[in-house]
């Protein structure tokens, strides 16, 4: 579980970041997908993600 969490953490690290570093026609197919339905939604996706990583990775991390 802690190999998922940390893929999860970091993947929505990288939703969340992505359109702020990269230039603003650049379209990353892999996470477009989120805004299909909306802005709002498409945060709450990212930002679930990233709690759902971060917990399983620091939920996981004293059972090692």
């Amino acid at each position: 579980m802690r190999e998922l969490g940390i893929f999860l953490f970091f993947a929505g690290l990288i939703a969340i970041l992505a359109p702020y570093l990269l230039p603003a026609n650049f379209r990353f197919p892999l996470l477009d997908w989120m805004n299909n339905w909306g802005s709002t939604v498409a945060w709450v996706i990212k930002g679930g993600m990233t709690l759902l990583g971060l917990g399983l990775w620091l939920g996981s991390r004293n059972r090692t």
